[in-house]
């Protein structure tokens, strides 16, 4: 949800100061593009995952302030919900064995940050949306206790000048209100960082963008929210609702959202920024005392804080970034499409998948994205966010078609390719694509898992609805502490 913020309002003047030096902090990222070196020697990957909290009872533990006391690991930080925690994983190359590195890494802090949990009686689950979370858990009593989340929430709702209307229609139909921001805190990602060059940013990013329906239709874990089942990837639409800035008379003229998939494919990653600075007003006005100029002209590293803040409150499923590490700055592509599980091992082959196919697709003479409409790639990403592997997409050269035939046909060979692009070991490769293979065989991800366990608990056991969320959480985090891919689970 971004940075650290202390300001509790912000004068008309606060604005306006704030509004002046995101302008000049755009004027001087376009000099850095044009003269400026940025790190991309060797370009690295990164991880940020996003946790819930449950009690004994697969209730959401409202305990994220103890566990990250009694952690004491600066790789893990609070979310939106007190349920909600958030590893950001030490970035690094994947060639050779990077990726099964990660993934040690990733179980032995997760492991760790268990054992610290179940001392304050509570454990990890990595899933999409809770889904024995009620309407009553996403209140504003429950918002994490940092001053960011409840500052956010406040200039959200005063923009709206309204409560929230969830209305999400799916195999059932949600219609809830919300005095605050909330609700969003049921959403935990999975979230992927390539850096790359400033030339090459573009063809990332509308690579990222144009394969975004398939990561969502083959990575979606999130079909029940507040006791309903709604899309595969009800995460989607949540998010969408849930820190919407604007009344129904604004959408009504068109008003972009701060949650966007956009409008257009790009030539640049200033389109991006450009865009941010142009459509959207700030939300938190907070100025620094760098001059960027100044910094620029005597050969400094801006850091170009406002023009950072205000990206990151622009919730794009693809996000541009400029970062600093070491003294020097880069860029990197945010891809934020995936809901967090259903384990380790599956994150995993969602990023072999996402990183192969971006890889491999930026490669290509013609790319995709010149053939594919930016209207049908948008449409896509919602389709299967609805469907997941059930959905039937749009592709170049192939009309529409079921996204399993196309990840199988199509996709795994191009993913495999840029894999090795990449210098990942063939071992690897193949073991995580193998995962992505036998989601599209079986039909099963984690969507697909948890509502067949469901079905089954309410008509073969007579559970309720309740009771049966209830049981099927129990079952997966048994599947999740195993690590084996959840296309390999019984129901």
């Amino acid at each position: 949800m971004g940075q650290d913020v202390t300001r509790g309002a912000f004068s008309r003047a606060d604005r306006a100061r704030y509004r002046q030096k995101v302008r000049r902090c755009l004027d001087v990222f376009a000099l850095m593009l044009n003269d400026f070196r940025f790190d991309s020697d060797r370009p690295t990957t990164g991880l940020e995952i996003e946790l819930n909290l449950i009690d004994a009872g697969a209730q959401p533990a409202m305990r994220n302030a103890e566990v990250l006391a009694d952690l004491a690991d600066p790789s893990f930080q609070t979310e939106l919900g007190q349920f909600n925690l958030e590893i950001n994983v030490a970035p690094r190359v994947i060639e050779g064995d990077g990726l099964d590195v990660y993934e040690r890494e990733v179980l032995a802090s997760l492991v760790h940050a268990d054992e610290r949990a179940r001392k304050s009686d509570a454990q990890l689950v990595l899933i999409g949306i809770l889904p024995t979370l009620r309407q009553e858990h996403a209140v504003l009593d429950n918002l994490s206790n940092n001053p960011r989340y409840r500052l956010l929430n406040e200039q959200i709702i005063n923009a709206r000048g309204e409560d929230i209307t969830l209305d999400i229609r799916g195999q059932e139909r949600l219609q809830a209100q919300s005095d605050s921001i909330a609700a969003e805190s049921a959403c935990t990602s999975l979230q992927f960082h390539l850096q790359v060059a400033p030339e090459d940013f573009a063809l990332h990013w509308n690579a990222s963008q144009a394969i975004a329906g398939v990561q969502v239709a083959v990575g979606a874990n999130s079909p029940y929210l507040f006791g309903k089942r709604l899309w595969a990837e009800t995460r989607i639409a949540l998010f969408e609702q849930a820190t919407d800035t604007r009344p129904e008379e604004l959408k009504a003229q068109g008003v972009r959202p701060r949650v966007w998939f956009g409008e257009r494919w790009i030539t640049s990653i200033f389109d991006l920024f450009e865009e941010n600075v142009r459509y959207f007003p700030p939300l938190l006005s907070i100025t620094d005392d760098e001059d960027p100029v100044a910094v620029l002209e005597a050969g400094g590293v801006p850091h170009l804080g406002e023009l950072r803040l205000h990206n990151g409150t622009i919730y794009r499923w693809n996000r541009p970034v400029y970062d600093i590490m070491n003294g020097r700055p880069h860029l990197r592509v945010e891809n934020r499409v995936l809901p967090a599980g259903p384990t380790v091992v599956d994150q995993l082959a969602n990023a072999a998948f996402y990183f192969g196919l971006v890889g491999e697709l930026v490669q290509h003479d013609r790319p995709i994205w010149t053939q594919l409409p930016f209207s049908t790639a948008e449409e896509n990403f919602h389709t299967a966010a609805r469907e997941g592997l059930d959905a039937r997409l749009w592709w170049p050269g192939l009309g529409e078609v079921r996204v399993g035939e196309l990840v199988l046909d199509e996709m795994l060979p191009m993913a495999s390719a840029g894999l090795d692009r990449f210098g990942v070991r063939p071992a690897t490769r193949d073991r995580l694509l193998g995962v992505i293979e036998g989601r599209c065989r079986t039909g099963h991800n984690g969507a697909a898992w948890q509502t067949e366990v469901v079905h089954d608990l309410q008509e073969r056991h007579h559970l309720n609805r309740t009771s049966a969320l209830r049981q099927m959480l129990l079952r997966y985090t048994e599947g999740l502490h195993a690590n084996e891919p959840v296309h390999t689970w019984p129901v």
